[in-house]
């Protein structure tokens, strides 16, 4: 380990200036302390998230992962809450905004799919979203953009706010339910595969009579085909949307008549 030296003069000999050495304490806590910012403690925690997840990510992990007491954490985050809310604004920012190139519905899935990528990128990142207010200016720099293209697709005010809401929740709890399979392949001599055709055999073993449906779509129902799922859903949403600005723009078009 380096040791930092103080040099001090403590007399002559032979007409040359004496000097010792001595150990200089590095003052570890004060030093921290003094250096400590939030975007630090967000960062910390966003790492400290992608290892133990949402349940483990503590104050005291996070004070002990910094090297400080959790007292010190309070001087940059209130609370777990708070915490969380940069956390969001956090990931958010590592998403990137939708491009002004394309139509609207070219918009749309590139949101969808920005986003989604965006999670994916960070254990827990869907569940911390759907946890906390989007109150961060990243987050509602894409809010509004999104609502923005809503807009320019042609809803109306009150059509583009709901279907902003609905797409959220379709995108986020997506990607939640991947975090929940995946969490389930982190069990000893678990593989996709393998956890797929258990849940096929489970289907297929039903009784007749009563889950007929079930076991007729039981290879669809566990298709290992997650892009392909999104993208159906997302068409779903992009035809609703398609279908519910007609009006606005026919309204739009006679008023300009």
């Amino acid at each position: 380990m380096r040791t930092l030296l103080r040099v001090s003069s403590v007399g002559e000999y032979d007409g040359h200036e004496l000097m010792s050495i001595v150990p200089y304490r590095k003052r570890e806590g004060a030093r921290r302390r003094r250096t400590l910012d939030q975007s630090q403690v967000v960062r910390a925690a966003l790492a400290l998230l992608d290892e133990v997840g949402l349940e483990e990510l503590t104050m005291r992990r996070l004070a002990e992962r910094l090297g400080v007491q959790p007292a010190s954490l309070y001087r940059h985050v209130r609370h777990k809450e708070e915490l969380l809310l940069l956390l969001g604004d956090e990931i958010s920012g590592e998403i990137p905004l939708v491009g002004a190139h394309g139509d609207w519905r070219e918009q749309v899935t590139e949101i969808a799919w920005n986003v989604r990528r965006g999670l994916r990128q960070h254990r827990d990142a869907a569940r911390v979203l759907a946890a906390t207010a989007p109150f961060g200016p990243r987050r509602l720099r894409h809010i509004e953009a999104f609502l923005r293209v809503l807009r320019s697709a042609g809803l109306s005010e009150r059509d583009a706010a709901r279907v902003g809401y609905h797409c959220n929740n379709f995108v986020t709890e997506f990607v939640a339910d991947e975090t929940r399979f995946d969490a389930m392949l982190a069990a000893p001599g678990v593989t996709r595969r393998k956890l797929l055709a258990e849940a096929r055999k489970h289907f297929k073993s039903l009784p007749p009579a009563d889950y007929p449906t079930l076991i007729e779509l039981a290879d669809e129902l566990t298709a290992d085909d997650s892009d392909g799922l999104f993208e159906f859903g997302l068409t779903i949403w992009l035809d609703a949307i398609e279908r519910l600005a007609r009006p606005s723009r026919r309204r739009s078009s006679t008023r300009g008549s």
